[in-house]
């Protein structure tokens, strides 16, 4: 009877606690759909901000609650009609450098995708604060930029790269004091050699820097596999945490994909960022993914976001996509 009674009790208040949790301080995902490729988020100054593909433009919305950026503002801080950038506008982030904010993102010309190169404007001491176009990258087929920070090395540059390889792989390059420009060699520090990297055609795209509080190492999650495969995928390398962030000797490659879909109605879960919790006690992974069993590459494409969890043995632990139906809490404040 006790025991009855005892289930019953637990069960009360955890639907009393469900109540409050998504009454007052949860979201549900997805959070931006359809338009929610390849997104990006940043906490700054008692707001979210969140950046994804939209194929003409940069586009940034921003919201106090995770729940709130479903419908937040959207303001444009970059189109042009320059040919050589004026289309196919993807994977736009945000990075907070010596007091100023950077958009970093790829754009090309309007016929074909093989003009894409990487791309940097500058704005303010506020992510929300106007942004000029400053200055285009690189000169040979680049896409997927993201800043990485190196304790002893400084920042660098990691994206997706044809640099002297066959298959689409992860570049990295120095990252220029004025931030706005790459100095130095370009290192390929992976490439899809792996037959679970191969799924629709060989691909290394949407680097992503993840920094473990736990353990204090630096990896970098990947995307791997064809976009129009529901393999499509989350993977890491992990920094040695001494060699030269450039030489693909420093980075050890996971055993597999980490994270990956055909779980609860998702499929193609990939293309990555990761943010910290404002009282940065939590690690989020922001990622896309598809409904499509096929997998998709387009606009249907919407956007996750759930906590990162830590293993015992201070690793990464990715989880599983979370469903539609589930209430999670806001991120720690």
């Amino acid at each position: 009877m006790f025991s009855k009674v005892g289930r019953l009790v637990a069960a009360l208040l955890g639907a009393t606690s469900c109540l409050l949790i998504s009454s007052v301080t949860a979201f549900t995902n997805p959070i931006r759909r359809p338009g929610g490729s390849d997104p990006q988020m940043s906490y700054s100054g008692g707001y979210y901000y969140l950046l994804s593909t939209t194929w003409t433009d940069v586009e940034i919305a921003r919201a106090t609650t995770i729940e709130g950026l479903k419908t937040a503002e959207r303001k444009v801080v970059y189109s042009s009609t320059v040919a050589s950038r004026c289309c196919n506008v993807w994977a736009p982030e945000t990075h907070y450098i010596d007091g100023t904010w950077y958009i970093y993102f790829t754009a090309g010309n309007g016929d074909n995708l093989d003009g894409q190169n990487l791309h940097v404007l500058r704005g303010g001491a506020s992510a929300w604060d106007d942004y000029t176009y400053v200055a285009q990258l690189t000169n040979e087929w680049s896409i997927d930029g993201t800043v990485a920070r190196f304790n002893g090395w400084g920042n660098y540059l990691a994206y997706s790269c044809f640099h002297g390889v066959t298959y689409q792989s992860l570049c990295m390059q120095k990252l220029g004091d004025d931030n706005v420009s790459l100095q130095g060699s370009i290192g390929v520090i992976s490439q899809p050699t792996e037959s679970w990297e191969q799924s629709g055609t060989p691909v290394n795209e949407g680097p992503a820097a993840l920094y473990m509080q736990a353990t204090g190492k630096t990896y970098i999650a990947y995307s791997a596999n064809y976009c129009w495969t529901p393999d499509y995928c989350l993977a890491t390398l992990e920094w040695d945490g001494t060699t030269d962030p450039i030489a693909a000797a420093a980075w050890t490659k996971s055993n597999g994909c980490v994270f990956s879909g055909g779980v609860n109605g998702h499929y193609g879960t990939g293309h990555n960022s990761f943010f910290r919790s404002p009282d940065g006690s939590q690690t989020w992974n922001v990622y896309h993914a598809t409904s499509n069993s096929a997998g998709a590459c387009d606009d249907t494409r919407y956007t996750m976001v759930q906590v990162l969890e830590t293993s015992s043995d201070g690793s990464p632990d990715f989880g599983t996509p979370v469903a539609f139906s589930y209430d999670s809490a806001e991120p720690n404040a």
